[in-house]
């Protein structure tokens, strides 16, 4: 009877990508999640508070494992961003030009 065996990777791969649409979504998603855990942990003794600290109790001491374990653990989700049309850009550089005039 074979068992099966832990992965180098906690949380596994497969749980991970249950998560996502796709390993470019996963790696983005931790890495980007990774550098905001890494700045909160750079501005610690500083007082400046205005990272979110990690979300999860993790024996991991690398952001990127943190980041991975936030997403296993459904802290962390993608949210699609609607880009903006050529209409809605024009409207908005308009207005920033009627700002300047005033």
């Amino acid at each position: 009877m074979q068992r099966a065996h832990d992965t180098m990777m906690n949380p596994p791969i497969e749980e991970l990508l249950d998560r996502v649409d796709s390993k470019f979504s996963l790696v983005t998603l931790a890495a980007r999640r990774a550098r905001q855990i890494n700045s909160y942990f750079s501005q610690l003794g500083d007082g400046l508070g205005h990272m979110v600290p990690p979300q999860v109790s993790s024996v991991a001491r690398k952001p990127l494992s943190i980041g991975f374990e936030e997403i296993a653990a459904d802290k962390i989700i993608r949210v699609e961003i609607e880009p903006e049309s050529d209409d809605d850009a024009a409207e908005a550089e308009a207005g920033a030009d009627s700002a300047e005039a005033d």
